[in-house]
């Protein structure tokens, strides 16, 4: 590996390049699904390549190839070398790197059982005795169960001296069960609550998947007799298996420096985070606070260093309410909107890169990525029992489900899994229909109150897309059960 982005970094260095690196990386990919009784699918894949970056006359060029061999290497850097200088006639902006940091390093997911090494038979079978447990309640007539493994083998080697290796792994083992009436008219889909990780397979034999069946496919059948919704204002109660969609559409989008500049506008829109409002816009409640965290253990886009080469760390993007930063890599330090913004909103200049470049293939150009987004614990002691007993006439809302935002992820409506009411502090019953809608200051604003650390966890997603052509991030978003007084509860039956 030395000995091949040596080969890149010279050629780069000495057909004038003022930087450059490589990333040679393998990735690899196991999907496992099954139905009622049976294997739908397994699909392994594989790609290995590398990518070479360059700036010239400062301007980016990129190249990549799936054969990575001594003289193929020195091809492609002098190709990206040509892109770089044919880039330049439609220069708008020169690119100013600041001073980077050299890093050697190795780093790897805290995994303590790869799952590319256990047996598929094994996965199989636990798959199926998850779905034999699910239709052993009475109603339950369906139920899909799935793994899915991703694993990332990163070299990465750049002009500043660094030399990295990281090997980053991910799981998410997750079944649906579908519940129909006595008519077969009418059906209702629960989705077992375990969100992927940054783990091994131990995550899976932990997650207790057999014995979440029979609740998951209980509450499927509760749903088809639940009361429908009346619509209305109502204070709601989010688990974090729901609010980590919300704070990863309302509060993740909004503060990519690259989307509230417009930069990135095709693919889901711009952000209504603008730069005038940096340490300005009270975007929540005093007691909101919200880190970015490309450290977290087991968060999923944890890892040791970005594909800048910078070492990872943890921000807040908003402070006691205020919006404060944003996700930058290192290219963005050095833009001078930010830098403006940072000097009017009474915040000190930005000196380093918060580490949130990310390309999801060695043929991928390297571009900011959202990281881990957090909602913080609240400070006083606040179990969710406690914060039920608290609510008059509210909701309780388990799991994620449907979303809608707007443009500039401002106007959203978000749904659930599982609903519950509650009426003087107690949970009187199961809800169906539900989805509350907002914006996204609004709500934050409306957040009265945060359980503590005791009841705190992650969510997340595999599939955070973004950029054209289209990129898809792992990302994972974790907060405590919250209150939010006062949204609009809309009624999403056929009938409503």
């Amino acid at each position: 590996m030395k000995e091949l982005t040596d080969i890149a970094l010279n050629a780069a260095d000495s057909g004038g390049a003022t930087y450059a690196d490589i990333r040679i990386s393998r990735h690899r990919s196991q999907d496992i699904w099954t139905r009622e009784e049976r294997v739908q699918w397994v699909e392994n894949s594989e790609s290995y390549g590398f990518g070479v970056r360059v700036l010239v006359d400062g301007t980016w060029g990129f190249a990549a190839s799936h054969r990575v061999t001594a003289e193929n290497v020195a091809d492609v850097t002098r190709r990206a070398m040509a892109i770089a200088r044919a880039n330049k006639t439609v220069l708008r902006k020169r690119v100013e790197l600041p001073p980077v940091q050299k890093q050697i390093d190795h780093w790897q997911s805290p995994i303590e059982k790869d799952p590319f090494k256990i047996p598929i038979e094994r996965k199989i079978d636990l798959l199926l005795r998850v779905n034999a447990e699910a239709l052993k309640v009475k109603g339950a007539k369906f139920c899909m169960s799935s793994m899915r493994f991703l694993n990332e083998e990163k070299f990465f080697a750049s002009t500043a001296g660094s030399l990295l290796e990281q090997n980053i792994y991910r799981s998410w083992p997750s079944f649906t069960v579908t519940a129909l009436d006595e008519s077969g008219a009418e059906f209702e889909t629960r989705t077992v609550d375990v969100p992927p990780m940054g783990l091994g397979y131990e995550f899976v034999e932990r997650a207790d998947l057999i014995g979440l069946a029979s609740k998951m496919a209980e509450e499927a059948v509760q749903k088809l007799t639940a009361k429908s919704v009346e619509p209305g204002k109502k204070d709601i109660v989010l688990h974090p298996t729901n609010l980590w969609l919300t704070i990863h559409e309302s509060v993740g989008h909004p503060t990519e420096l690259d989307r509230a500049l417009g930069y990135e506008a095709n693919y889901a829109g711009t952000s209504f985070l603008t730069t005038d409002k940096l340490g300005k816009l009270k975007l929540g409640s005093p007691i909101v606070n919200i880190k970015a965290d490309k450290t977290i253990r087991s968060g999923l886009a944890s890892c040791g260093y970005d594909d800048d080469g910078v070492k990872t760390s943890e921000w807040h993007l908003v402070k006691d309410g205020v919006f404060v930063d944003y996700q930058t890599t290192l290219e963005q330090v050095s833009w001078p909107e930010y830098q403006a913004a940072r000097k009017a909103g009474g915040l000190p200049p930005a000196d380093r890169s918060y580490g949130c470049s990310y390309a999801d293939s060695w043929a991928s150009v390297p571009f900011q990525r959202m990281p881990n987004i957090h909602l913080e614990p609240g400070k006083k002691p606040l179990t969710l029992e406690q914060l039920i007993a608290d609510t008059d006439d509210g909701i309780y809302i388990v799991g994620d489900g449907s979303w809608s935002i707007d443009q500039q992820r401002y106007n959203f409506q978000f749904g659930g899994q599982a609903f519950f009411e509650i009426k003087k502090g107690k949970i009187t019953g199961m809800l169906r229909d539900v989805a509350y809608q907002a914006n996204s200051q609004e709500f934050w604003n409306a957040c009265d109150a945060i359980c503590d650390e005791r009841s705190w966890e992650m969510g997340g997603s595999f599939y955070d897309g973004k950029g054209e052509p289209g990129q898809i991030n792992a990302v994972s978003h974790g907060c405590s059960p919250a209150r939010f007084r006062k949204v609009n509860i809309l009624n999403t039956g056929k009938n409503a």
